[in-house]
């Protein structure tokens, strides 16, 4: 799951230009969503996984959607679009550091020295993100907000579904948050999306079905399913190599810089993880 979770995730970020090229964001995401939520419940059934969710579940579940799926991906979508996808999902994946910190906050959770240097290395890897490109983040400042408010999303998303403990199969877990979510994108796409009706062409087509089958899916299965085997933090530390593979992505398909700050930004974020993974481990 870590492997897949790293790849599916990973060499998304650099398709997001090609998948909204034509269309809205707000109109991708009301496609990809739907498309990829019916698939998950389809293969669900296909199993022989009961589909309904017991009632007392909802709040939580819809909670949790709001900030994971319908905050997440709204912002980084648009933050890959306005600054270099790479650098967005670097600002996306310091998810863990804001975890621990609402968890600290909101929670009453211990924050301790460990945890301090830990926000400390990833607050630095951000800061480096923008040495290079005062001028860009001058130019699309929303970029880089949208960066870190994906983040901040989807640690309070995966904190409410961590402690409502959801105890249902994760495929019809993920199918159900996507078409949730999905109610308001699309709203959304109508209300702010593109204002007609066309046929993208064939490369939009091909990122946009790309990106609902594999990320969407299998991604944020996997991502659930280690929701459930480790703690949250921990959980987050999963997801480490993903901005990594995103920036070589994003050199490779698009040309985005990959110098030495942009790999010194990456390599402060992991160690800011690994410090949250210790602190988890040892205590």
């Amino acid at each position: 799951m870590l492997l897949a979770l790293t790849l599916v995730w990973g060499t998304n970020w650099p398709l997001f230009s090609y998948a909204v090229r034509e269309i809205s964001v707000w109109t991708f995401r009301a496609f990809a969503m739907t498309g990829s939520g019916l698939l998950l419940l389809a293969i669900a059934r296909a199993r022989g996984d009961a589909l309904p969710i017991p009632r007392r579940y909802w709040k939580t579940i819809a909670a949790a959607t709001f900030f994971y799926l319908i905050l997440w991906n709204i912002t980084s979508t648009y933050a890959s679009v306005l600054i270099p996808s790479g650098q967005a999902a670097v600002l996306g994946f310091t998810m863990p550091l804001w975890s621990v910190l609402i968890g600290w906050i909101v929670l009453g959770e211990r924050l301790s020295i460990r945890l301090l240097m830990a926000m400390a290395l990833g607050v630095s890897g951000v800061a480096l993100l923008m040495v290079p490109s005062f001028s860009a983040y001058a130019a699309a400042p929303l970029g880089l907000a949208l960066g870190l408010g994906s983040a901040i999303g989807w640690a309070i998303g995966t904190l409410i579904i961590k402690r409502g403990k959801v105890d249902v199969p994760v495929l019809v877990l993920t199918g159900w948050q996507l078409l949730l979510g999905a109610i308001p994108v699309t709203a959304g796409a109508i209300a702010l999306g593109d204002g007609q009706w066309f046929v993208p062409s064939w490369p939009s087509i091909a990122a946009i079905v790309w990106i609902t089958v594999i990320p969407m899916c299998i991604g944020n299965v996997c991502w659930n399913a280690i929701v459930y085997l480790l703690p949250a933090n921990i959980a987050g530390l999963s997801s480490v190599l993903v901005p990594v593979v995103a920036m070589f992505s994003g050199a490779i398909v698009h040309g985005e810089p990959l110098g030495p700050l942009q790999l010194l930004s990456m390599l402060l974020c992991i160690a800011s993880l690994i410090v949250v993974m210790l602190e988890r481990t040892t205590t």
